[in-house]
This record gives C-alpha cells, sequence and structure tokens, in this order.
C-alpha cells in the first residue's frame, strides 16, 4: 500500500466522519462477545475511528498503519509505523486478544505474510476479525480504489484463514447497514433491490444494499 493513501484516497471531502464507526464498534463488541480490557490491534488503523470507539467500549487498543500522517490523529493510544508486507509485526508472541481489520487486508499484495505474523501475535485462542469488500458484489467498481490489490470471496478469505492455522473458521457476508443489524428481516428487503440498484448510486441505503462486506472470523 502508498504510504499516502489517507491524503489521497481517504481525505476528508471524500470521507468524512460520521456515526458509521460507532455503531459498527458497538455491534461487533455485542455480536463477538468482546470483554471489557481485552488487547486489540488494528493493522491499516487510518485516522483511528474504529480504534477509538472500541476504547471507549473498554477494550485496549493498538494500532499500526504505513502512513505516517496516522500518527497525527492526537488519539491517546499507541499508533506504530510499519509496512506489513515487508516488516515482522513490532510485537512480541502471542500479545493480543483480537486483530480487528476492515477494509485493510484487500490492500496488500501479500496478505499471506499478514495472516503469518496475525497468528503469531494472538494469544491462543485470540480472534482474527477481518471486515473485506465481497469481490462477488462489488467487482464493477473493486478497482475504483487504485490501492485495492487482492480481490477476496468466501471461498478463498476461508481458504486462507484455515492455510494459516485459523481454527473455528467462519466467513459470511454482511451489509453495512445499521437499520439491518436491528431489524434483519428488513435484509429481504435489500436482497430484493439490489439486483436493480445503479453501480455507483450515492444513495446510502440503495449502495450498501447491492455492496456487499464479508465478515471472517478464526480463532488461534
Amino acid at each position: 500500500m502508498n504510504k499516502q493513501y489517507l491524503a489521497v484516497a481517504y481525505d476528508l471531502e471524500s470521507h468524512p466522519y460520521s456515526d458509521y464507526p460507532s455503531k459498527l464498534c458497538a455491534y461487533l463488541f455485542q455480536v463477538f462477545n468482546f470483554k471489557k480490557g481485552m488487547k486489540m490491534l488494528e493493522p491499516g488503523c487510518g485516522r483511528g475511528e474504529f480504534l477509538s470507539n472500541f476504547q471507549k467500549l473498554g477494550l485496549d487498543v493498538v494500532g499500526i498503519d504505513i502512513s505516517p500522517e496516522a500518527k497525527k490523529f492526537g488519539h491517546d493510544f499507541e499508533v506504530s509505523i510499519c509496512d506489513i508486507e515487508t516488516e515482522k509485526l513490532p510485537f512480541k508472541d502471542d500479545t493480543f486478544d483480537i486483530i480487528y481489520s476492515k477494509s485493510f487486508i484487500e490492500h496488500l499484495y501479500y496478505p499471506e505474510r499478514y495472516l503469518k505474523e496475525a497468528y503469531r501475535v494472538l494469544k491462543p485462542g485470540g480472534r482474527l476479525l477481518t471486515l473485506v469488500p465481497d469481490w462477488e458484489s462489488n467487482y464493477k467498481i473493486y478497482f475504483d480504489d487504485f490501492t485495492h490489490r487482492t480481490p477476496f470471496t468466501i471461498i478463498s478469505l476461508r481458504d486462507a484463514y484455515k492455510m494459516h492455522q485459523f481454527k473455528e473458521v467462519k466467513v459470511f457476508k454482511f451489509r453495512q447497514l445499521p437499520i439491518l443489524w436491528r431489524f434483519p428481516i428488513l435484509n429481504y428487503l435489500s436482497m430484493f433491490i439490489a439486483p436493480f440498484v445503479p453501480v455507483r448510486t450515492k444513495i446510502k441505503f440503495l449502495r450498501w444494499s447491492r455492496e456487499l462486506m464479508l465478515i471472517g472470523v478464526g480463532e488461534k
């Protein structure tokens, strides 16, 4: 990933701050039964919006990123600068309870190097939680993001976990619409309208009905 990605692909004009990170963090905290005091690492932490919200929920958080800009957002948690594809993670074996990433692993040329290191620094029983765009529902716009490198499907993400020794692996599709987390029956509406949604629509409910994420989770 290019070290300038935060300034170019994730500038505040195209990616303004919102309350979505707080809603997603609260949802994941509940669904995956996180506990206060657990130690979490987020690779590709960027502006730190997710770690900041996980910290508010009681987790002990640490971030890493390739861009030096990631250290300039004024958070009170540690952020290390590291190129995961060429360097080892700067942590001892068996350090973290959770490694969380969102929209990160698809930016790597060699995701297997990251997965190997993630396994090393997780504690026994620790979990790797990965949110990544679903290639099947995003292929028409996937490379609109110049920094995307490696597409993932349910099968490829599952197999990547298993090839790196993770156990109890589960991968499923996920819509980024908080109203669907509260009222799951509305997923049927999203499924119905998804085939008719124009590519690159600006209407969030329509866009996130069409463009799905994958959630992968596995244990060390």
